[in-house]
């Protein structure tokens, strides 16, 4: 079977650990090509990198230059993300559509190069393109240069750990319908691990992921949730997880039994396997706090303890419910940067930009949208659903090409109202393409403030191009008088997503030390379709090292 062929390749990748020489030149080839895949008793055609599901893991070093040549094989127009790798004046490699390139064409490549500069851990790379990071994703693995020993005990081996979801029909027919409707699309039908979603109660004859332990060693557990809508908890029974690493930042290790991980976030975990010889049960489950629909669907795996019996039962554990909202948020809030000599925490002190962003839902008049009575479900930032160009924005702007985008988003919401209480009578947004203008190294501080219109909901919000620190996070309204004095800048954790609460807010910022156009939007693919989404523009600097590169020869025209 196809779908056979897919999950031995994934197994090899996930297992066997390259060994990299220090600061090089690395190369890949990422076809894009169309390959049948069996799940939860069913055949459909999927678009994979290579024919993987999850796709090929990238190794680095970091330092590293990378060159990926990517080549359209299906007919859908494709581009790439490096989700989390800092593009420093290369954002004609970030990746997404429409803001920094335009897609590669059917039967088109294109060579992504980049260096990786200052960064070490686990990211993502992922198609970002209409829905098509369903399946194409995959692991980005970055290791300390020569040498460099990592900060917390050394495991004896190193697995990456990739959580999505898999949906029983085409995903692009599913969103496709939803917007043709005005309402919500429907929610995944697995979650999966590894690409494995184990028994489920239509299809008990689905096999799940198996990871392998010996009694006494420690194994680095690379969690990425590749997910297109839905944070998730991570839990192995019998046994706690040491947090070392998130979003490819060294966090002051803390041991939990529960991983919140948000679309988009990278989570390194040590697992010390120091239980009995047994077999034990690994669940992946939603985090959902609003009324809001998700997959409910529980993805199993097992923890093998080499040398356990065949016929051994499965010690089992109970995943936190779907509404733990005190779960989730002693994770979060139990995250700190390791802020050594080595690796110090530059939180900015002084602050040239204070923004304050809105992020929610609304409803926009659809005559067509029967279903929805007349009106579509929307979404945006500061009222402002945002409309996609057909041209780049960032060709627009290396270029000087007029009329492609406006300088004029807001920085603060244009209507006061009680953002998570009762929501205004009027529920419409408004349309364009506007990007906000920052000055080259200004620091920034950025309030993204959730509202209760339609529902409260978490919101993982991404920000291309930066890392950045999230320096207090409340429930209701963010205050500007009291809450500043409640700002950790110290030791804050270090991100480039960050889950902004239910019916709350959390206050983030960075230094703007990254030419180009850099793409801010919510990782729920739904939310982005929508159109909560909008960039930042930030110019060049007078230093020689300072200004956005030239464009590659081979960039894609649209």
């Amino acid at each position: 079977m196809e779908s056979s062929t897919i999950r031995i390749l994934v197994i090899v990748a996930i297992i066997h650990f390259p060994v990299l020489i220090d600061s090089a030149v690395r190369q890949y080839k990422f076809d894009v090509v169309m390959k049948n895949a069996t799940m939860l008793c069913s055949t459909k055609p999927i678009v994979t990198v290579n024919g993987m599901f999850p796709g090929p893991t990238l190794y680095a070093v970091e330092d590293d230059t990378v060159l990926i040549n990517v080549v359209n094989h299906v007919n859908y127009n494709v581009t790439i993300h490096w989700h989390g790798i800092r593009q420093l004046r290369t954002g004609w490699a970030d990746g997404p559509a429409y803001i920094t390139q335009c897609p590669i064409t059917t039967g088109q490549s294109y060579i992504y190069n980049f260096t990786i500069t200052g960064q070490r851990g686990t990211l993502l790379w992922h198609a970002h393109i209409l829905w098509l990071r369903s399946t194409v994703h995959g692991a980005i693995v970055i290791l300390p240069k020569c040498c460099v020993p990592y900060p917390f005990p050394k495991p004896d081996k190193e697995v990456v750990v990739v959580l999505a979801e898999w949906w029983k029909s085409d995903t692009e027919d599913v969103i496709n319908e939803a917007i043709k409707s005005g309402l919500a699309p429907n929610v995944s039908d697995a979650h999966t691990i590894n690409g494995l979603p184990g028994p489920v109660s239509d299809c008990p004859s689905q096999g799940g992921f198996t990871l392998h332990v010996e009694k006494g060693k420690t194994y680095l557990l690379r969690l990425i949730n590749a997910a297109l809508n839905e944070e998730l908890f991570f839990k192995i029974a019998g046994h706690h997880l040491s947090i070392v690493e998130v979003d490819a930042t060294y966090v002051k290790p803390f041991k939990t039994d529960t991983v919140l991980i948000s679309p988009g976030q990278t989570t390194n975990v040590l697992l010390f396997a120091d239980q009995k010889q047994g077999n034990y049960l690994v669940t992946v489950s939603p985090f959902m706090d609003a009324p809001i629909a998700v997959d409910n669907i529980t993805a199993t795996a097992t923890l093998n303890y080499v040398g356990t019996l065949t016929n051994t039962p499965t010690i089992l554990t109970t995943p936190p419910l779907e509404n733990a909202t005190t779960v989730a948020t002693n994770f979060v809030n139990s995250l700190r940067s390791l802020n050594s000599k080595q690796y110090p925490a530059s939180v900015p002190r002084t602050v040239d930009y204070n923004l304050y962003f809105t992020v929610g839902l609304g409803l926009n008049p659809c005559p067509t949208c029967k279903p929805g009575n007349g009106s579509r479900v929307v979404a945006s930032i500061n009222n402002l659903t945002f409309t996609l160009p057909t041209t780049a924005l960032l060709q627009a702007h290396y270029f000087n090409i007029n009329g492609v985008f406006t300088t004029d988003f807001p920085a603060n919401p244009p209507y006061v109202f009680n953002y998570t209480g009762t929501p205004p009578s009027n529920l419409q947004t408004m349309n364009g393409t506007k990007v906000f203008r920052l000055a080259y190294n200004a620091n920034v501080q950025l309030v993204l403030q959730g509202t209760g219109i339609i529902a409260p909901e978490n919101h993982p919000i991404h920000l291309h191009g930066f890392s950045f620190y999230a320096v207090g996070r409340g429930p209701g309204n963010y205050n500007p008088m009291t809450d500043p004095m409640k700002f950790n800048l110290v030791d804050p954790i270090e991100r480039n997503t960050i889950g902004v609460p239910s019916g709350g807010w959390v206050a983030i910022r960075f230094r703007a030390d990254n030419p180009g156009v850099w793409f801010l939007h919510c990782h729920l693919e739904v939310h982005t379709t929508w159109g909560l989404k909008m960039a930042f523009l930030v110019d060049n600097g007078r230093g020689p090292n300072q200004s956005l590169l030239p464009p590659p020869i081979d960039l894609p025209k649209c």
